[in-house]
């Protein structure tokens, strides 16, 4: 390679790095740099109303000496909140899947059989998602392991959304509905210390 051509590309990977707004690297990460002391950024509230700071709790203070914190802060109990509920907890079961939006089209009528506009009506197009997942594993298990499969599809339709489930085996493991969080709790992995069982291996809930 020539050196005017490397000297060239040196110089263009030197442009986003050298602080300034001119590269163009610099120039796509502008809009997310905010300048803390401009009034107009300042951090609201879920109701709009501007906080000035958002790192210390209101507490009880009397001249040099500080004490509990008080309740009646709700920008600080706003901000706890928010913590606890930003993330969604696993699916106890089927936690571990893939999904994937399609439309389902209708090519023969079915009206023979039943009177459901997505089953008879072939000149609809009809949005839907399909989901794949295993059973027992948690959502950064493998998808190699031995484990039942699941499936799910759910329909969009114009009357409503239509709901199809199912597993890729024959029989269910149980046929009393009771027996189904027994039948879990015995296959999961202990919830305190997440240790797999070794009864899993048996099947004691037909």
């Amino acid at each position: 390679m020539a050196p005017s051509a490397i000297s060239a590309g040196a110089e263009k990977l030197q442009k986003p790095l050298d602080g300034s707004l001119e590269g163009k690297k610099m120039a796509d990460m502008a809009h997310d740099v905010k300048d803390i002391h401009d009034p107009k950024n300042r951090i609201t509230t879920d109701f709009g109303v501007t906080q000035h700071n958002t790192d210390d709790w209101l507490k009880v203070a009397h001249n040099d000496k500080t004490g509990p914190m008080l309740l009646e802060d709700h920008a600080a109990r706003e901000k706890i909140n928010s913590f606890d509920h930003e993330r969604i907890p696993e699916r106890v079961v089927h936690a571990r899947g893939a999904a994937a939006f399609g439309n389902f089209k209708l090519h023969k009528s079915l009206e023979k059989y039943t009177t459901a506009g997505v089953l008879t009506d072939t000149s609809r197009n009809t949005p839907l998602i399909l989901r794949f997942s295993t059973v027992l594993g948690s959502r950064g298990s493998a998808d190699t392991v031995r484990d039942v499969r699941g499936f799910a599809v759910k329909f969009y339709t114009d009357e409503g959304n239509w709901d199809i489930v199912g597993n890729n085996i024959p029989v269910f493991f149980i046929q009393d509905a009771m027996k189904f969080p027994d039948v879990i709790h015995a296959s999961k992995p202990e919830p305190h210390n997440e240790v797999p069982q070794a009864q899993s291996a048996h099947n004691n809930f037909c």
